[in-house]
């Protein structure tokens, strides 16, 4: 494979990783099994438990095994056709994958303010409006 078209692949595969992994770390549709997870890394018994349960509540750690098993599925290595170009492609693919998930945590971040800027704004509209309704 071209390194041109192995590139390609990297960022393009770095994508699902990135959703599947931040699905499940942060979005509301994985939220109780998340926090039994977050329950379980704190109050697990063992070191293994509690490592174990922290992998599915970080979005880094849980990119790796995505990664791993995106690496099993697509059969992607990058620059050398032997084990060296799987472990290669895994490290690239979780640094990649973790951009975008950096990129989806901003935006989220920069939506949430604006949000909570209008709210604001909207609430003291409706107190001018109620003063000058008063008058």
């Amino acid at each position: 494979m071209a390194i041109t078209l192995q590139i390609l692949w990297l960022f393009i595969l770095a994508l699902p990783i990135a959703c599947v992994a931040w699905t499940v770390t942060h979005e509301e549709v994985f939220r109780e099994p998340r926090e039994y997870c977050a329950r379980r890394c704190k109050d697990g018994k063992t070191l293994p438990e509690r490592k174990f349960f922290y992998l599915f509540t970080c979005e880094y750690c849980f990119s790796h095994y995505v990664t791993v098993a995106f690496l099993f599925l697509t059969d992607f290595h990058l620059l050398l056709n032997d084990w060296r170009g799987y472990v290669i492609a895994g490290f690239a693919l979780v640094w990649i994958a973790n951009t975008y998930m950096s990129l989806m945590a901003f935006i989220r971040q920069d939506i949430k303010k604006e949000k909570t800027e209008i709210a604001l704004l909207e609430k003291e509209a409706e107190t001018v409006q109620k003063d000058l309704e008063k008058y």
